[in-house]
């Protein structure tokens, strides 16, 4: 595979446009690496059964490559054909595919993925995203598609299209513009590996509570070896702004800039951005990393208000706390 030549200055182009699809394709299967919307953040996409596409796209982000990625598939027909569904397994992709859920189950053999997509290991993550041109992609290509964020390694995750520019400009051959995500968050993963007993591996878009109310009681497992992860999304510092975080601040101290939740007053002295005046969770997800990236751009470090830990707040603080871990 001859992998197309990088653009010096990345186009951004509709995820409507016919045309634009059709060019997105023909660079995925070349080899290169496209920027795509999803309903979560903008994913970097190439073709997961070709190991030196996979590679591209690890060397545009600076990923580790012993950290896997997602395979992005158009229906639950090529999941099954990838992962071994359990009942619990198929009960959850009834409810909440396509959306913000990722699976994490046994590698189907042989398997088309590439090794390198899958860090060597013999499970897989797997999600059936609602972004029409994620899955228009995977049909015109006949693969499923890897796709992590489209930024640079444990940098903040990008939600417009301009994010993903300002991050991987000239690194990648495409940018499809669908316009802000939606949800703001990374999908939830879900680990089917233990027989009977699904584990959330990374909170994000569908919260707990609405999990269990199909697959009952979920554990939360904690990577233990941040050199050998088994799912994106969890090393310990990720998504991660250039300034000093501080958590669960009531207010800013000198020279802080403030990330608030609920009902508080802005300041004309303070530079503030507010991820829901109204306390509303879902709002604050979908705001989160603009929020973020914005402060990171005006200040070198940033106070972040108490976020419940109920529904989607699970994810904004699993995220916040990857954000201000040490570095």
């Amino acid at each position: 595979m001859t992998r197309p030549a990088l653009p010096s200055n990345t186009p951004i182009l509709s995820a409507t446009d016919l045309a634009a699809l059709d060019e997105a394709a023909r660079i995925l299967k070349a080899g290169g690496c496209v920027a795509v919307p999803t309903e979560t953040v903008y994913g970097l996409a190439c073709d997961a059964t070709h190991a030196e596409a996979v590679a591209g796209v690890y060397e545009a982000k600076g990923r580790p490559s012993f950290n896997p990625l997602i395979c992005h598939v158009d229906t639950i027909e090529r999941a099954r054909s990838l992962i071994a569904l359990d009942s619990a397994g198929e009960q959850l992709a009834d409810a909440f595919w396509p959306g913000p859920l990722t699976l994490v189950a046994r590698r189907r053999t042989p398997s088309p993925v590439s090794d390198l997509a899958a860090a060597g290991l013999d499970s897989l993550a797997v999600r059936l995203p609602k972004s029409d041109a994620l899955r228009a992609l995977v049909a015109k290509l006949d693969a499923p598609l890897a796709a992590p964020s489209a930024n640079a390694s444990g940098t903040i995750s990008p939600t417009t299209a301009q994010h993903v520019k300002d991050s991987l400009n000239g690194r990648i051959h495409l940018i499809l513009d669908g316009g802000p995500c939606p949800v703001g968050v990374e999908s939830t993963i879900v680990s089917l590996l233990e027989p009977g007993s699904p584990a959330i591996l990374r909170p994000g878009g569908v919260a707990r509570e609405a999990l269990e109310t199909v697959c009952g009681g979920l554990d939360h497992t904690e990577v233990t070896n941040h050199s050998a992860p088994t799912s994106p999304g969890q090393l310990t510092s990720h998504y991660a702004p250039n300034a000093h975080v501080r958590l669960n601040a009531t207010g800013p101290q000198v020279g802080e800039a403030y990330l608030g939740f609920g009902a508080q007053p802005e300041r004309d002295d303070l530079v503030f951005f507010n991820l829901s005046q109204k306390g509303d969770l879902v709002e604050a997800a979908s705001n989160l990393f603009t929020g973020l990236r914005w402060l990171d751009s005006l200040s070198d470090r940033i106070a972040v208000a108490p976020i419940p830990e109920t529904g989607l707040g699970e994810a904004i603080n699993d995220r916040l706390r990857r954000a201000a871990a040490e570095r």
